[in-house]
């Protein structure tokens, strides 16, 4: 089912997982995923997608190649295994990082052959400079979402890069992010608004926001994106916090603000175990506002683990 036709039918639940680490096994991304499907109605499960990095590898001959390498493969694999593990649809993420605009027309088919009816079109980051010098002016490659939403909505109407007559048009429900506090590389928010509406006019559905933290972020948000015409489902991003540490970490990491009373309030936590409970009882009112206040549902990022996740939605959810 599309993630629109799912909002029309009520609040919604979504959580984002990664693929593993290359080598490794996707069980305990099973073991989070058992841990709040089990007892919530979990509408849907976002898979990330990391951009292939170029990387130096030594051969067994002792010769040294340059080759593109991913660090977390695996997203279509995991889309599959989910799908068919938990019969739930699952939105993978498609970024312009890392695959010229036919692999990606090959990877879009793969994904709407395996019945996939819903993805998440975002530009994606490169870790190192090469990998952004290496897209700059190729015209093979998509600069900006937007490009990639143009995409996606064109095969939609059956219209490929190799064009061929009577192609199947496909049917996916397009994902865009959005953000409360506007993109880092934006000069202000009203421009990156304006970037905003440019996806969903060329074809975006349903917008994700990065992590907020305070409601009233989420909701001048959502207020300006009406105010120039946006009208589609805006979903919120929530990360649990727990700890001091992610109180310093996420904002480095994500370019988002904490507030000063939730980190106060961290701050003079005695022990994990208090900052565990103080974390969840600020998200959680955090949540029953925005949800109070017509917020569609709630978009957890869980990093794969369920803990924190699970004890929001026990707080929140009844």
């Amino acid at each position: 089912m599309k993630v629109t036709d799912k909002i029309e039918q009520g609040r919604i639940i979504s959580i984002e997982v990664l693929p593993p680490d290359r080598g490794h096994s996707a069980e305990d991304i099973f073991k989070a995923v058992d841990e709040l499907i089990t007892d919530y109605p979990i509408s849907f499960i976002n898979v990330t997608r990391h951009a292939a990095e170029t990387t130096y590898v030594e051969l067994e001959d002792g010769i040294i190649v340059k080759v593109p390498k991913v660090k977390r493969p695996g997203t279509v694999g995991l889309t599959a295994a989910l799908m068919k593990r938990y019969s739930v649809d699952v939105v993978p993420h498609v970024l312009c990082r890392g695959m010229n605009k036919f692999e990606l027309e090959d990877l879009l088919i793969d994904l709407y052959l395996i019945g996939v009816q819903n993805v998440f079109a975002i530009r994606g980051e490169y870790e190192n400079a090469e990998g952004e010098s290496k897209q700059e002016n190729n015209k093979d490659y998509h600069t900006y979402a937007v490009d990639l939403v143009q995409q996606i909505a064109h095969m939609n109407k059956g219209h490929y890069l190799y064009q061929k007559e009577s192609t199947m048009s496909t049917d996916f429900c397009i994902g865009v992010a959005g953000y409360p506090e506007k993109h880092f590389e934006a000069p202000n928010l009203e421009e990156d608004m304006k970037h905003l509406k440019e996806k969903v006019e060329a074809g975006a559905n349903y917008i994700i926001t990065q992590m907020v933290f305070d409601f009233d972020v989420y909701k001048d948000f959502v207020e300006r994106a009406r105010s120039i015409g946006i009208n589609v489902p805006i979903i919120p991003g929530i990360k649990p916090v727990v700890s001091l540490k992610s109180i310093y970490s996420i904002p480095r990491k994500f370019f988002v603000n904490i507030p000063h009373a939730f980190l106060e309030k961290m701050q003079e936590a005695k022990s994990s175990k208090e900052e565990f409970e103080v974390g969840t009882a600020f998200m959680a009112s955090l949540v029953e506002k925005l949800l109070s206040w017509g917020a569609p549902g709630l978009h957890l990022f869980t990093m794969g683990k369920s803990k924190s996740a699970k004890a929001l939605l026990q707080a929140v959810w009844r």
